[in-house]
């Protein structure tokens, strides 16, 4: 059954709320990190603006969530929401976790990425310069 727009409205500002409650963020986080102001993502959160695509990439960037979830969510594409394409996304998708769980193992993740990140820029230099 397809959504109607006022619908769709409310289920990505549903959506987006849910998100940034499981990221522990305010929205004056969310906002700044997204580049749009406290009034504007708070309207989306309640169904009252209709987002564009390009804004609802940038909440989707700050969420780190796939942009094509929420273009779902908002009805721009049709069909189902797609497979989770990230570890975050797959954890703030799943049902299963509690917020606190899903905040603890999104916390374990950035900690392996991140030490990945500081160890990757020497991996392969281990010969002497000449």
């Amino acid at each position: 059954m397809a959504l109607r727009p006022g619908d769709a409205l409310q289920d990505v500002g549903e959506f987006i709320r849910v998100q940034r409650e499981t990221a522990q963020k305010s929205i004056r986080d969310l906002a700044r990190a997204a580049g749009v102001s406290n009034p504007y993502l708070s309207q989306i959160e309640r169904g009252i603006r209709r987002p564009s695509a390009d804004i609802l990439q940038q909440i989707a960037r700050a969420l780190e969530i796939s942009a094509e979830t929420l273009y779902v969510r908002a009805g721009i594409l049709d069909g189902t929401p797609p497979v989770a394409s990230s570890v975050p996304e797959a954890i703030n998708s799943d049902d299963k976790l509690t917020a606190e769980q899903k905040q603890s193992l999104l916390s374990v993740y950035r900690s392996f990425v991140g030490s990945n990140e500081v160890a990757s820029p020497t991996e392969g230099n281990d010969s002497p310069s000449r």
